[in-house]
C-alpha cells in the first residue's frame, strides 16, 4: 500500500512542477484520489486551461472529493474527482440503468465511474439552462468534473443549508420549490437526492448541488424520486418552523 501511494505521490509532484497544477495543499489525500489515469487527466486539464492550481478540499464524501481550484485566468473553479476505489457501484448501475443517454459495460468499474460523471456534467448542464440555480457545469473528463465555483471572491465556499443560518426560511423554501420545477419541467429531470446536505446557501439563494444520480422525468424510477425529495425537504423546513404539505409541494412543481 505504502509504495503505492508513494508512486502516485512521485507523478503528482512531477506533474505539479513540470505542468500548471502548481500545488495541492491538503495533504491528506493520497493514492485513492490521485490514481495514475486521474493525474494523466488533471495534467490534460491543464494543458488545457481549466486548471491552472488545486487548493484545499471543499468537501470530502465516500466517493469524490471536491477541491477549490484555479483557471488559467485566475477565477475560481471546483474541481470534483470521483474515486473508481470507493465508489458505490451498484448504486451507479441502478440509475445508469434505464437512461436512454447512457450505454455503457457495467461490469467495468471505470468506465461505469466515467460515465457517472458524465451523467452529471449532462445533468447540470440541462439545468443551468433551465434556469434552475446550479454549478455551471465547465467541462467533464473521465472521472474529473470541473464545475463553477459558488463561494465569495475570496475563495470561501458556500456552505450546505444543514449548516448555514436560514434568515428567511419561507422565501428559501419557495425558491427551492421553485427551482424543482425548473427542473422537473423544464429540464425533464428529477434530483433524486435532494436534501439539506446538496443545497448550498450562497448570499441567502439555494444552490442545488450534487445531481449525479438525477433521472430523466419519463425514467420509471422518476416518481419515486421525486416523492423522496418532497419527503426530504417537507423534512428539512419542519426543523426551521415552516409546515408545508407533500402534496402541496407537488402538485406546484406539476402544475395539477
Amino acid at each position: 500500500m505504502g509504495s503505492k501511494i508513494s508512486k502516485a505521490d512521485d507523478i503528482l509532484r512531477k506533474m505539479l512542477s513540470e505542468k500548471r497544477i502548481k500545488s495541492i495543499e491538503d495533504k491528506r489525500v493520497g493514492s485513492e484520489v490521485f490514481d495514475r489515469i486521474t493525474l494523466k487527466t488533471l495534467y490534460k486539464l491543464a494543458n488545457a486551461g481549466f486548471i491552472h492550481r488545486l487548493n484545499g478540499a471543499i468537501s470530502t464524501g465516500k466517493e469524490a472529493n471536491v477541491f477549490k481550484g484555479l483557471d488559467e485566468d485566475d477565477n475560481f473553479v471546483a474541481v470534483k474527482i470521483y474515486r473508481v476505489t470507493t465508489s458505490d457501484f451498484k448504486k451507479m448501475r441502478q440509475y445508469i440503468h434505464g437512461d436512454p443517454r447512457f450505454h455503457v459495460r457495467t461490469t467495468n468499474k471505470r468506465q461505469l465511474v466515467n460515465a457517472w460523471v458524465n451523467k452529471e456534467y449532462r445533468n447540470l448542464q440541462r439545468a443551468y439552462e433551465a434556469g434552475v440555480n446550479v454549478p455551471k457545469p465547465i467541462v467533464a473528463k473521465n472521472n474529473v468534473l470541473v464545475m463553477e465555483f459558488v463561494g465569495d471572491e475570496e475563495g470561501n465556499p458556500a456552505l450546505p443549508m444543514r449548516q448555514s443560518v436560514i434568515l428567511k426560511p419561507e422565501d428559501t423554501l419557495n425558491k427551492i420549490i421553485h427551482y424543482m420545477k425548473l427542473l422537473y419541467q423544464d429540464a425533464g429531470l428529477v434530483h433524486g437526492d435532494l436534501s439539506s446536505y446538496n443545497i448550498l446557501i450562497h448570499d441567502e439563494d439555494p444552490v442545488i448541488i450534487d445531481i449525479s444520480q438525477g433521472m430523466t422525468r419519463d425514467h420509471p424510477m422518476s416518481e419515486e424520486l421525486l416523492n423522496r425529495d418532497i419527503e426530504n425537504i417537507v423534512k428539512d423546513f419542519k426543523k426551521l418552523k415552516v409546515n408545508v404539505s407533500n402534496e402541496e409541494i407537488k402538485s406546484t412543481i406539476k402544475d395539477v
